[in-house]
């Protein structure tokens, strides 16, 4: 089926399906700016970026690396890779558990943490002018609340970009 008669079925669809098909154009979309953005300013890709960003957040700085996967929605292979990268860049480091030396910790190193710093202020000032430009502050009010009715994943805690 081709792109064309593709939009041609789902502009058919009923406005659930419309919607969903609304929301993962403009999450691709996002998605790729964000990364490309990251990328070239900041050589960080945006799952990368996330895994400093749910470390920092941590009161120690560390997240076993099983459940840092579900925060960032990676199987346990991508994770391993994304953590291996960002372990040669000394971004993060790795760490077992006293208790149990099966348990593998992504602990974020001071470099880890000012590339975040770095980072953050033209990521989130990014985030801010692309939805500033099409939606006004009522609107994004709405746009929050009616997101927020979606069903949250439980194991990927709210985390600020």
């Amino acid at each position: 089926m081709s792109a064309e008669a593709l939009e041609t079925r789902v502009a058919r669809e009923t406005p659930e399906v419309q919607a969903w098909a609304q929301l993962l154009r403009a999450h691709s979309a996002l998605t790729r700016r964000f990364s490309t953005e990251l990328l070239t300013m900041h050589g960080l890709t945006l799952s990368g970026y996330e895994v400093l960003l749910h470390l920092a957040h941590t009161p120690d700085q560390r997240l076993r690396r099983v459940d840092l996967a579900e925060r960032v929605l990676l199987t346990p292979s991508g994770i391993t890779r994304l953590l291996d990268g960002l372990e040669r860049a000394g971004y993060v480091r790795r760490a077992t558990s006293n208790e149990d030396a099966r348990v593998s910790y992504a602990v974020l190193t001071d470099e880890g943490y000012e590339k975040l710093r770095t980072a953050a202020p033209e990521h989130v000032g990014s985030i801010r002018e692309i939805f500033g430009e099409h939606f006004s502050s009522d609107e994004l009010e709405t746009l929050r609340e009616l997101l927020g009715r979606l069903p949250a994943d439980p194991a990927r805690p709210e985390c600020e970009p």
